[in-house]
């Protein structure tokens, strides 16, 4: 790296991606999404990813084993081994872990350089926070306190990984770090140095001000000559909430976007709540919200008071025609006669009238009550029922019934099983493939806690498009849907990616979000490939869900659909209806998904299993 930084050596039309992505982020998760990132190449952006794992200890390829020197359960952790330099470490809450998953040249040197250039980002970090003497210690990695006294102490770990000119892995800065977890491990195989934290050093700081002052000095060092783009996930309490900036080229025909000079000391400010494009009524009441919901609304930006009334009069593009016909009629009676659940209903979807009248549906499995509480669903949360053996085979019959080429399966949160229902998906999987195995299969699953031998029972199944939503952008995840996380969404796809599928996720508009926002969601779930994405307006199922902020125009629409298109995402359908399942046949063939042979025929084979997911409510989607 040049003495200056590597922003001279890095492409300067790539954009800088900075995202923190909250505490208790799983260290699986994190690896996953990282190396997504890195799989995506050289051509793709970069990425510096701030995050606090819970506690856990992670062996480098080379540790010793010797050096745990506890049962890592004993103290309430666990040991990873991974794909990086180093021994073993310890991550956990009080610390800041950046992995920077940047474009690099290669050969002699290549990575030391790389190393010293990460620990150049640290080093200004601390001396902008205030601690001066901090620095390098000839013979040992990381960065150091006191690094020119009698006792050097340990502030900050690095181990990286460099290969085909793309990095990962990164540094671990302790913060306000509980230090006796290093007393439990040789900290990277150094017996005798101490390890030391801000706060033991004197300075006390908070998480989000050493995020701030490490994102400020990265747009500085790395962000030189081409967009800086930032988002964060909210803050519990009094954090700041960061803006997207400079993302300008991939809004065609948009206003400019507010954005800072990429060297600027700090980013950009907390957005304000977007503007209602269409003429908006009187302000809601907030009486009859939650008290919770409405503080994580404020945490996240977004004026709770500020909504649209729950009976404001839609626009005309929201409007859906009511169509009770023969096929309607049904399909509900072959729904009601297998005693089946449709997301369609659970979950109030405005485009149920068109894909009933069409014949086709999206089967919700696991039973109809769910374990999270979402801040935008309308399906029921409860303590779930034991699940059906028989709701597999059903869903089956159902789908032989109505003759669909292309069946959509989703799901409710299921937190109390072991699995998150993945066998139960699995199971529906088999079911479909031996009752009909022309018939194309999507699934649009939970997380399944993150669990990956979970995911695994499903991925191994091979649906045909495996779909998980990530609803909104960072800063409202934890006011949209408290129980999951924008970093494991993220991972499930990217696992699922990896593992050979299909993918494909849908977030919704008019909670409070910007276009800049949502386009950087769109370039996250590009470069971790991501092939169908849809985009759709939330509708505001009763007084106790989050409100609706605004009505997004179809013009407002059009542009972050261009927009993701022009990012390289192969299909983006982006209107006021759009849902999850809408048109998802299409969409799938689009995207390149397997086309089976000796589809069925009958009153669904044209459409698929579309519209069934919405994407204000979808009971799989969080």
């Amino acid at each position: 790296m040049t003495p200056g930084g590597p922003g001279g050596l890095l492409a300067p039309g790539r954009t800088l991606r900075l995202r923190w992505l909250g505490t208790r982020v799983a260290y699986r998760d994190a690896h996953a999404l990282q190396r997504a990132l890195w799989a995506a190449g050289e051509p793709a952006d970069d990425w510096l990813l701030l995050l606090e794992h819970p506690h856990v200890y992670t062996a480098g390829i080379r540790a010793r084993t010797e050096h745990m020197l506890v049962d890592p359960s004993s103290v309430g952790a666990e040991l990873l081994w991974v794909d990086r330099g180093g021994d073993i470490t310890y991550h956990g809450p009080g610390q800041v872990v950046g992995y920077p998953v940047l474009s690099v040249p290669s050969g002699h040197s290549a990575t030391p350089r790389y190393i010293h250039e990460v620990e150049q980002l640290v080093i200004d970090t601390l001396a902008s926070l205030g601690l001066h003497d901090a620095g390098r210690l000839e013979g040992y990695p990381g960065v150091w306190a006191g690094v020119d006294g009698p006792r050097p102490r340990k502030i900050c770990a690095i181990g990286a990984r460099h290969s085909r000119r793309r990095t990962m892995h990164g540094f671990a800065l302790n913060v306000s770090t509980d230090l006796a977890m290093f007393d439990h491990i040789v900290p990277c195989g150094i017996s005798d140095k101490e390890v030391t934290s801000l706060q033991a050093e004197g300075l006390k700081l908070g998480t989000a001000e050493v995020v701030e002052a490490i994102f400020a000095v990265a747009a500085q060092r790395w962000g030189k000559g081409r967009p800086v783009e930032r988002q964060d996930a909210a803050w519990p309490g009094s954090g700041p909430v960061a803006a997207a900036v400079s993302i300008a080229p991939l809004l065609p025909d948009a206003p400019a976007p507010a954005s800072v000079p990429a060297a600027a000391p700090a980013l950009a400010p907390a957005p304000a709540p977007a503007p209602a494009l269409a003429p908006a009524p009187a302000p809601a009441a907030a009486a009859a919200q939650p008290v919770r919901l409405l503080g994580r609304l404020a945490q996240a930006g977004v004026d709770p008071a500020g909504g649209l009334a729950l009976g404001a009069r839609k626009p005309s593009w929201l409007r859906a025609n009511a169509n009770m016909g023969t096929e309607f009629r049904s399909l509900r009676k072959t729904v009601r006669g297998l005693g089946l659940v449709t997301v369609c209903e659970e979950a109030g979807c405005p485009n149920i009238f068109e894909c009933w009248a069409d014949g086709t549906a999206t089967f919700m499995i696991n039973g109809d009550r769910c374990t999270r509480a979402c801040g935008f669903c309308q399906v029921n949360t409860a303590k779930p029922l034991p699940l059906d053996p028989e709701e597999p085979e059903r869903v089956a019959e159902a789908v032989a019934r109505l003759g669909l080429a292309h069946a959509v399966v989703t799901c409710v949160a299921r937190d109390d099983l072991e699995d998150g229902g993945a066998s139960a998906f699995a199971a529906t999987i088999e079911a479909l493939r031996r009752r009909c195995p022309g018939t194309a299969v999507e699934v649009l699953i939970s997380d399944c806690k993150g669990d990956p031998a979970s995911l695994g029972r499903i991925f191994d199944k091979r649906p045909d498009v495996l779909n998980h939503n990530v609803e909104t952008v960072p800063r409202l995840q934890r006011a949209v849907r408290p129980s999951a996380s924008y970093a494991r969404t993220l991972a499930v796809l990217a696992r699922a990616r990896e593992a050979g599928l299909t993918t494909k996720s849908g977030l919704m508009v008019g909670l409070g979000e910007t276009e800049e926002e949502v386009i950087g969601v769109l370039a996250d779930l590009q470069a971790i490939g991501v092939q169908i994405v849809t985009i759709g307006q939330y509708l505001r199922p009763s007084a106790s869900h989050l409100p609706v902020a605004r009505w997004w125009s179809p013009e407002d629409f059009a542009r972050v659909a261009e927009a993701g298109r022009a990012l390289g995402i192969s299909h983006v359908v982006a209107s006021p209806l759009t849902r999850s399942s809408y048109h998802a046949r299409q969409a799938a063939e689009d995207a390149g998904a397997p086309v089976r042979v000796g589809a069925p025929g009958g009153a669904g084979a044209g459409a698929g299993a579309s519209a069934g997911a919405a994407a204000n409510a979808s009971g799989g989607a969080a």
